[in-house]
């Protein structure tokens, strides 16, 4: 009697719908042993720079004390990677801009061997209380990143990586906003919000304004239109919505609302998530007028009227011009009743009018194709 081996497939809906189960549990799992591994690396990483520090390595061993360091660990662990002179100079950096406050001296003396769970969760403690473990929660190479643009300031490291994880950053985005100095910008823009809306709404609204905006990786001349720089940013919405920040979803360009007999068009309209509210967003190539905030009071009351339901908080506006004359701003805002922002844009990578490519136009190649 002979047995079939064959592999049958089961087509059984509780059968597939128990393979989908077991597929998303197992990346689930990856996932969890993924952020594990990088949060025990980093506790070691934070250590060893701090047994680095604490022991005075470079005073006591030398000039060469890095090279020689990092020659004996990669003996030690030959498949291991992270043991170069720089990285080992980051861990010790690493430490100096999140130092421990305190440390039992049986915790020290347990570091100098090994990190035990005990320790592990003693130096969750041990480090600054308004750090926590939130600096083992990122990549080791997005705080490398922030070691090299944050220097030793402690606040602006933490907003980065706070930030990382809320936004679930990647490296290049972080990069990019390493580069245009978030930390320096996030919730400048000149605004009303503390007298027109409830305290635990102004401070949230706040924080989704930036001044300046970023609006470097734009293509456009020297002498651009009002029209070409909203085109421009519509054309790259989606590295718009990364400069806007947090919870910012496009309901549209040129978004029309009737009212009564009168057709108006808003430049641009957002709904953000983090404040559960409509934002009416203004482009101005020109430098500030205050009519500008009558025209935006005039389109959030509308907006409030027309799109926002019960839901809904109130609407806000933004008002992003060339030039937003901080005095003159400020005055204006105090006039209106609606809950508005003003900043400015920065716009430095323009091309030159007499740009002309190195790539020829298929015009050119047409009539080098008939000359020949």
């Amino acid at each position: 009697m002979s047995t079939n081996n064959k592999i049958i497939s089961i087509i059984d809906n509780e059968y597939k719908k128990w393979l989908i189960e077991l597929k998303h549990r197992y990346k689930q799992s990856q996932i969890k042993v993924a952020v594990k591994v990088n949060f025990e690396l980093l506790q070691f990483y934070w250590s060893l720079g701090r047994d680095i520090v604490k022991m005075k390595s470079e005073a006591k061993w030398g000039g060469r004390f890095y090279e020689t360091l990092a020659k004996d660990l990669k003996e030690l662990f030959p498949n291991t990677s992270g043991f170069s002179i720089r990285n080992l100079q980051y861990m010790k950096q690493f430490y100096e801009l999140f130092p421990a406050d305190k440390f039992m001296p049986q915790v020290g003396a347990q570091m100098a061997n090994e990190i035990t769970p005990q320790v592990g969760a003693q130096i969750e403690n041990e480090i600054h209380p308004q750090v926590g473990n939130k600096i083992f929660m990122i990549p080791w190479g997005h705080i490398k990143y922030i070691l090299d643009k944050c220097h030793m300031n402690q606040s602006k490291a933490l907003f980065y990586i706070n930030e990382t994880i809320k936004n679930n950053w990647s490296r290049d985005v972080l990069s990019t906003f390493l580069d245009t100095n978030l930390y320096e910008r996030q919730g400048k823009a000149i605004n009303n919000f503390e007298y027109r809306l409830p305290k635990e709404n102004s401070d949230l609204a706040k924080q989704i304004t930036k001044d300046p905006y970023n609006f470097d990786f734009l293509a456009l001349k020297d002498e651009y239109s009002e029209k070409e720089l909203k085109d421009a940013l519509i054309d790259n919405i989606q590295k718009f919505l990364i400069e806007l920040g947090t919870g910012f979803a496009y309901m549209g360009k040129e978004y029309r609302l009737q009212i009564g007999d009168s057709e108006e068009f808003l430049d641009m309209l957002f709904y953000n998530t983090t404040i559960h509210a409509y934002v009416v967003v203004e482009v101005k190539t020109k430098d500030f007028k205050p009519g500008d905030v009558g025209q935006l009071g005039t389109y959030v009351v509308a907006v409030d009227h027309i799109l926002k339901s019960e839901k809904d908080e109130k609407t806000i506006g933004l008002l992003v011009c060339k030039n937003k004359k901080e005095v003159l701003a400020r005055y204006a805002l105090e006039s209106s009743n609606q809950p508005l922002g003003i900043s400015s844009f920065d716009l430095s990578k323009l091309i030159p009018e007499n740009f002309k490519s190195s790539l020829p136009t298929i015009e050119e190649i047409e009539n080098e194709l008939k000359d020949k």
